[in-house]
């Protein structure tokens, strides 16, 4: 069989194919090229056949073909993506698969074949738009979260000397942002404390709590007492910030200027702890149920007073101290906090937070999953 009539033989094959199809010589030279792929080349046959393949390309280009094609040499065959150019100049992406074939006197062709990728081509270039575009959403929202877990991170309870009175304090959110919020606000007839801890995590529970917060300061500034506090946001919560959707926990402190009488109320919120250093902390629980979900919450004798000794602390927190399990699934709970306040209440108050927190992180034993806020006072 002569070699036209094999090639003739081969391209009647290769006609079947949905593809564009070329035969080059063992020079490059194309003797075959079937109607697909004179059509995305938009050249009659007479423009392409007994041409270089090559030289349908611009010099830079022919470059890279040619380094392809001497790697099929190498190799025998190749599959690439590359570009058909068109008759105006246009280009279309296809994906190139060569093949070395040898015919029966010995002569090497090469077998090519042309897909049109186009639609897979801009399927990608959409993808990647919108992943730019995603891309460009996230760096909004992670820049939006940090100004507000900044914000939120000046809402937080923070160290201070009131008189002789020690605070020492502690804010950490699971997340960028969280629930728990907490003030610690001296005036002149009193010091105001309060921990609270709005349900769920994330932007909305952090958007209540900061609206709670500045709630509660505007009420304490009115000199509001605890149990009128805890009704008032009661309804605030009710009645302006949907009812149901967000309910809260709180604990509340009021120290008189001598630091003799400690004023506590709970709402919901795991019990304050008054200790004298060495002893047994002493427990004192919430009277009130969680706010913003019962009109009457509220207890009547909503909060509990008492005589504070010399060198006594109280421990108020958020139930990310408590509800918290080590590596056997047992919860530390307010025993084992009660436990750990024992033993550290000797310390200076400042050793006794961090030697807190640290011994909670040990038992936990993994990130903390829940917000955490601790608030400490040491009476003169």
């Amino acid at each position: 069989m002569a070699n036209k009539e094999w090639i003739d033989e081969v391209a009647g094959i290769l006609e079947t194919l949905n593809q564009g199809v070329l035969i080059n010589d063992d020079c490059n030279k194309i003797l075959f090229a079937n109607q697909i792929l004179l059509h995305m080349l938009g050249r009659p046959s007479g423009e392409v056949l007994g041409r270089i393949l090559t030289d349908l390309y611009s010099p830079e280009d022919a470059a890279a073909l040619k380094q392809k094609i001497d790697q099929r040499r190498i190799d025998g065959q190749a599959q690439f993506e590359f570009y058909a150019p068109q008759a105006g100049g246009g280009r279309i992406p296809v994906l190139v698969t060569s093949r070395q074939i040898e015919d029966l006197d010995g002569a090497l062709y090469a077998v090519i074949t042309a897909t049109d990728i186009s639609e897979q081509k801009r399927a990608e270039n959409s993808l990647r738009e919108a992943n730019l575009l995603l891309e460009k959403r996230q760096r909004e929202i992670e820049e939006d979260l940090q100004l507000a877990a900044n914000v939120q991170q000046s809402l937080a309870p923070k160290s201070t000397h009131w008189g002789k009175t020690g605070v020492e304090t502690y804010y950490h959110p699971a997340g960028t942002i969280g629930g728990d919020f907490g003030l610690v606000t001296p005036a002149d007839d009193a010091l105001h404390i309060l921990v609270g801890d709005v349900s769920g995590h994330g932007i909305g529970s952090a958007l209540v709590a900061n609206r709670i917060y500045t709630e509660t300061m505007a009420q304490i500034r009115r000199g509001t007492d605890l149990s009128d506090l805890f009704r008032h946001l009661n309804r605030f919560v009710m009645q302006g910030l949907g009812g149901s959707l967000f309910f809260f926990t709180a604990a509340a402190a009021r120290l008189d200027p001598d630091a003799e009488t400690l004023e506590l109320a709970g709402a919901g919120h795991p019990p304050a702890m008054v200790v004298h250093p060495g002893k047994k902390p002493q427990l004192v629980e919430s009277r009130s149920a969680v706010l913003g979900l019962l009109p009457d919450a509220v207890d009547v004798e909503a909060s509990t007073k008492l005589q504070l000794q010399p060198g006594d602390r109280v421990v108020i927190y958020s139930d990310g101290f408590t509800e918290c399990f080590n590596a056997q699934r047992d919860m530390l709970g307010v025993e084992g906090l009660s436990e750990i306040v024992r033993e550290t209440s000797k310390l200076p108050l400042a050793e006794m937070r961090g030697e807190i927190v640290d011994r909670v992180a040990a038992w936990r034993n993994c990130p903390a999953d829940d917000d955490m806020s601790l608030v400490l006072v040491e009476a003169p």
